[in-house]
């Protein structure tokens, strides 16, 4: 189900139909940035032709890379570093998340960063030199959307379109009040711990493979 809303979200917003997500059809005028995390994998395109594409490196289980839709609004060359030499910001709410080079380039193809996308560092000078401020990003999760590295527990202080996905259930249920951030602050830590006591499971503060069942959320094959 995640899936599909993604993609009719990004249907919507590209103002077309798109049975192959790599190949938006009908894209408007401008380029996009189309991360396929379940394929590691970066697809630049311009009014809906591709311009290039690259492999990548996405986020640990337990720091994953948000899905959904942003935009470029931050811009920096540096030195070689961690982050390469070229670093490309996103518009995450609950988090510093971005597109850069990395000096790692053996963590490319794997679930290895804190959640930014890593590329080799000329793949990153290159989108750079064809991307500006405000150019779209789309980061799909593949078929388990936000869930993508699997269901981890989530506890407070974590940060994440998982997070943010468990505080929808939770408002849905009526255990948690306010607009989802994708931040396990104090009220959802008040919701967790409710929510465990509504469903007869073990008193804590921590969002396990349990409770996320018992919210709806659920992978299978």
């Amino acid at each position: 189900m995640k899936r599909i809303f993604l993609l009719l979200v990004v249907t919507l917003v590209l103002g077309g139909c798109a049975a192959e997500p790599a190949q938006p059809a009908l894209a408007p005028s401008g380029k996009i940035i189309w991360v396929e995390l379940d394929r590691m994998r970066l697809i630049l395109y311009e009014n809906g032709k591709e311009m290039a594409r690259f492999p990548i490196a996405a986020g640990a289980r337990n720091s994953p890379t948000p899905v959904g839709i942003f935009h470029i609004n931050r811009r920096y060359v540096t030195e070689l570093s961690g982050f390469g030499t070229r670093f490309m910001g996103l518009n995450v709410n609950f988090g510093d998340f971005g597109i850069h080079g990395t000096n790692k380039p053996a963590s490319i193809g794997g679930h290895f960063s804190h959640g930014c996308i890593r590329m080799r560092i000329p793949d990153a000078e290159k989108l750079y030199s064809l991307t500006g401020y405000g150019t779209k990003v789309i980061i799909d999760g593949g078929p388990y959307g936000a869930f993508t590295n699997g269901l981890r527990t989530l506890s407070p202080g974590d940060r994440g379109s998982d997070v943010k996905e468990m505080q929808l259930r939770l408002i849905r249920h009526g255990f948690l009040h306010g607009w989802p951030d994708g931040v396990f602050g104090e009220n959802t830590k008040k919701a967790v711990i409710a929510a465990r006591q509504h469903f007869g499971l073990p008193t804590g503060d921590t969002a396990d493979y349990t409770l996320l069942t018992k919210l709806g959320i659920m992978q299978f094959e």
